[in-house]
């Protein structure tokens, strides 16, 4: 069952469960999450939403929350328009020929031919900054001229919960040293810390073991030298 927080943020964050709106821990990206499910039910008229951030603040988790709602399908390479719904993660990653496709349907969808949701690391006219990464200036500006959000990590005490919440699910006691050991010593974007406590668990039951902070160690010691 759903857990919220006091700032009202939606944790069912279960192991089993698919990436949702409902399931999608917002912190200061309310808005954002918003305008994606907006988007997503045909409830904006603008047909293209670009998300930007740093990793882990939950892009890929918005893009699959939007393909699940609209039942778009995840397509390599792009395809021609027309094409009713379009998802696109990492657009620094796409190569010249998925970029001129990507430009095309976002042309094709401002003529009424469907929606794109696309996601980067950076806003897009900085996407043209990189000295590695040729991206089109076109593609950049159709990209600028549609719904522009950025993603922002969410907060330690949001964290916390989420940790909480993930633990509760797989019927785990989290004692507070490994709580606060994940937080100041481990990567600290959520999906990786989600990872780690699914790993205490795994860990934990076939070690027959409790869960502790020497146990959590050895965890990140085996993945350090595999």
């Amino acid at each position: 069952m759903p857990i919220s927080s006091p700032n009202q943020l939606i944790l069912d964050i279960r192991p089993e469960a698919p990436p949702s709106f409902d399931n999608y821990l917002a912190g200061p990206n309310a808005e954002a999450l918003a305008a994606a499910r907006e988007h997503a039910f045909g409830q904006t008229p603008e047909p293209v939403l670009y998300l930007w951030g740093e990793a882990g603040t939950g892009k890929s988790h918005l893009l699959h929350a939007w393909r699940r709602a609209t039942g778009a399908t995840q397509i390599d390479p792009l395809p021609e328009p027309p094409v009713k719904y379009v998802a696109v993660d990492d657009v620094d990653r796409l190569d010249g020929e998925n970029q001129i496709r990507l430009f095309s349907l976002i042309n094709a969808a401002r003529e009424g031919a469907g929606r794109i949701i696309a996601s980067g690391p950076t806003p897009p006219a900085q996407l043209l900054q990189s000295p590695e990464l040729k991206f089109r200036p076109d593609l950049a500006t159709r990209l600028a001229q549609g719904l522009v959000f950025r993603l922002l990590p969410i907060s330690d005490a949001d964290k916390r919960a989420a940790l909480g919440v993930r633990a509760e699910a797989r019927g785990l006691r989290l004692p507070e040293e490994v709580v606060r050991y994940l937080l100041t010593h481990c990567q600290r974007d959520l999906p990786h810390l989600l990872m780690l406590v699914d790993l205490l668990d795994i860990h934990s039951l076939s070690l027959k073991r409790v869960v502790s902070l020497p146990l959590l160690k050895e965890i990140l010691r085996q993945r350090t030298t595999s």
